[in-house]
């Protein structure tokens, strides 16, 4: 009896607040980061700051989860049903290909938002270890029998890619436009790399913890953050005489952010990436910047340097894709036997 009353006298309080409407700001909501692999750090100091915005502009929680991986692994895992609400890439390409094979997001993502939709870009640098021993400068170096680079799989990683096409550009200005001479270059290149891992933090782990290798090649943000964390190892910078831009595209998902009507919310975050407090995160992970306030804080850290871009140098992401990344393209020509 007495657990009769119980029962009753709850579905008594269920019913009589059945009639109060629930705030939307009262009901948490959660996105999913689809991001590339070596950002996991830089979107765990992103993250907290942007919920504690929203919910102070809002009243609305909001729990960010993250996924990390190489970025075109990571532009399949959309396509093959990943619950992207929006993707924090490195290149172009994987977040194009979202709308082309899947209509996940829109045509003109590239602009909604400032910058082609670039909020911070990096480029491809070295880092040498203590003292460095092989006297690494540029990328002549690279190809030199008795240097071993460390960089990820170009088949898989956008990281990687921005490496073998910077390698390829410095080819190209050096042999004065001479395809042949630039295949022959990043062909040695390649052949001097004894580890391909899928994406950066694995080819990172690779030279800081297993120690193999002569000279890491990864984004200047990367690499500056390694020499901050590990500088007990004495690593080294050097900045390549030419290298390439490397810009980090975002973008909502629209067609999973439509579903789970998060797209208010998923808009907000990656606007957030463009504010004063956002790119001041990002400056103090090393990444460059576009806000003037913050740039001019953080301009003693960034070297002047030549940056080629993939838009002059081999006619956008589109032809580079065609030629290079394509099944039988230059890459697969120079990548015999990996």
């Amino acid at each position: 009896m007495k657990r009769i009353v119980t029962l009753a006298a709850a579905l008594g309080l269920l019913l009589g607040t059945a009639h109060l409407p629930a705030r939307a700001q009262d009901r948490p909501v959660e996105l999913l980061n689809v991001s590339y692999d070596i950002a996991r750090e830089l979107f765990a100091q992103i993250n907290p700051v942007f919920a504690a915005e929203w919910k102070a502009k809002t009243g609305q929680s909001v729990e960010i989860k993250q996924s990390h991986a190489g970025t075109s692994r990571q532009a399949r895992a959309i396509l093959e049903g990943l619950q992207a609400d929006v993707v924090t890439f490195n290149q172009v390409i994987d977040v194009q290909i979202l709308h082309d094979r899947g209509k996940l997001v829109a045509a003109d993502w590239q602009q909604r938002l400032p910058n082609n939709a670039s909020p911070y870009y990096s480029l491809p640098a070295f880092l040498v270890r203590k003292g460095n021993p092989k006297n690494v400068k540029d990328w002549s170096d690279l190809v030199r029998p008795d240097v071993k680079s460390v960089f990820p799989n170009p088949k898989t990683s956008g990281n990687a890619r921005y490496t073998y096409l910077a390698a390829y550009a410095y080819a190209l200005e050096q042999n004065n436009n001479d395809a042949a001479k630039a295949n022959a270059f990043v062909k040695a290149l390649l052949a001097n790399v004894p580890v391909f891992d899928t994406g950066g933090r694995g080819s990172t782990t690779t030279f800081v913890e297993r120690e193999i290798g002569d000279v890491l090649i990864t984004f200047e943000a990367e690499t500056n953050g390694i020499k901050r964390e590990y500088g007990d190892k004495g690593f080294e910078l050097v900045t390549p005489s030419l290298s390439l831009l490397a810009e980090f595209p975002v973008a909502v998902v629209d067609k999973v952010a439509e579903r789970k009507k998060s797209q208010v919310v998923a808009k907000a975050y990656l606007d957030f990436l463009y504010s004063e407090a956002g790119q001041e995160i990002l400056a103090k992970n090393y990444n460059r910047v576009h806000h003037p306030k913050v740039l001019e804080a953080y301009k003693a850290q960034f070297p002047a340097l030549r940056l080629a871009t993939v838009e002059k140098v081999f006619g956008g992401w589109e032809q580079a894709t065609k030629v290079h990344f394509a099944e039988g393209g230059i890459l697969d020509q120079v990548f015999v036997n990996r």
